[in-house]
């Protein structure tokens, strides 16, 4: 698997924000289809997102809008290739907690599937991805 797109990136391809969206599209036509991949954690992330938004709904709109983009949601990872959690990556993650990397649990659960896929992370959260050692990460959105 040659990348593994952050929920960020994935975002930006999803809601087609300009002008990243054209630029990172144009870097990912030069892979293979099979070479871009998503997490099942990006996954979680998105639908704890739609999920929280349609507990918060008060109004018959919010709540058709939640279900809509639910639905848009799953579609969408429906077509992509998704990296399951497994438990390689829970040994890498688990490793990486030991050696006290700070990051956020769901973002070291996405770098540990990186890095057992040897994928190149996609994200615009460099920042925070350099602690994690021998991760490789770029931002395709600049």
């Amino acid at each position: 698997m040659a990348v593994l797109l952050d929920t960020d990136h994935l975002s930006i391809l999803q809601r087609e924000r300009q002008p990243e969206c054209d630029r990172l599209a144009v870097r990912l036509s030069e892979l293979a289809p099979d070479d871009i991949a998503t997490s099942i954690v990006s996954f979680q992330e998105q639908m704890q997102g739609w999920m929280a938004y349609l507990g918060r709904a008060r109004t018959g709109a919010e709540v058709v809008h939640a279900y809509t983009e639910l639905d848009a949601m799953w579609r969408w990872f429906y077509k992509m290739n998704v990296v399951p959690f497994t438990q390689e990556a829970q040994d890498c993650f688990a490793a990486l907690r030991k050696q006290r990397v700070r990051l956020a649990t769901l973002d070291l659960r996405i770098a540990s599937m990186a890095l057992v896929t040897d994928s190149l992370l996609l994200t615009r959260n460099l920042g925070d991805f350099r602690h994690v050692p021998g991760l490789r990460s770029q931002d395709w959105t600049v």
